[in-house]
């Protein structure tokens, strides 16, 4: 493990990564989804794709790289963008789990690889809607207090910033990003997912020009189980 530090906004950003198979002149990044991390990815992915040089990346506020700013995706895309400029690294490929599709989309590689990736708004279930009208009837009287007892299970112990950045990403509709991409999108998904559902999948890949879709068992981590598959499906341009 490594850490490189980059500048942004004023404000240093120390990235932790690690690259696996340093001597391959081929690059794939690597980029983890929400409250995950990049060994996360290299389990998944670490012992395929052999012949390409592997960076794993934990992207601000997540494993080891800090984060004390409130960030929108723009921003995690402009900070990775600044990171593989400073280690010499072009983002030709790219694969993006969940939160880590969006970002890797708005990077416009030439291969984008999407895991079950974030981006597309879904209707929320009838539980759902009535916490969030109940938070919002109840907020002018609880302040803070109201807001930590409402948080999502991804906010729970969470710094502020970070539950403000989750703020800023979590309803995000990625549509017209998804269509604007150009480049050659491998976009593999969870049948069981219930966090971005197979459905979200299946529009992404109609929104894309140049996608090819792939349903596979499993649900939000599917990857995890499917990697050689995941290896034999896919078409890298060179």
């Amino acid at each position: 493990m490594a850490k490189r530090e980059v500048t942004y906004n004023h404000t240093i950003f120390p990235i932790s990564y690690e690259i696996l198979y340093p001597n391959n002149t081929k690059t794939i990044i690597f980029l983890h989804g929400w409250l995950s991390k990049k060994e996360l990815m290299k389990q998944a992915f670490g012992n395929s794709f052999k012949e390409y040089k592997h960076i794993y990346i934990d992207m601000p506020g997540f494993g080891a790289s800090p984060n004390s700013q409130t960030l929108t995706t723009q921003d995690y895309k402009n900070i990775i963008e600044l990171f593989l400029e400073a280690i010499k690294e072009p983002p030709e490929t790219i694969f993006g789990h969940s939160f880590g599709g969006k970002v890797a989309t708005l990077m416009q590689p030439k291969n984008l690889v999407l895991l079950s990736s974030a981006g597309i708004l879904e209707k929320k279930a009838f539980g759902v809607q009535l916490k969030i009208l109940t938070f919002k009837l109840l907020k002018p009287f609880g302040g803070k207090k109201i807001a930590k007892f409402f948080a999502t299970s991804d906010a729970k112990d969470m710094s502020q910033n970070m539950y403000e950045t989750l703020k800023n990403v979590v309803n995000e509709d990625f549509t017209e990003h998804f269509k604007a991409y150009k480049g050659n999108a491998q976009i593999f998904w969870g049948k069981a997912d219930s966090a971005t559902t197979l459905q979200s999948g299946e529009k992404i890949s109609r929104l894309i020009k140049n996608a090819n879709f792939f349903p596979l068992e499993g649900d939000h981590f599917f990857f995890l189980f499917h990697p050689k598959t995941i290896e034999q499906l896919i078409t890298l341009e060179q």
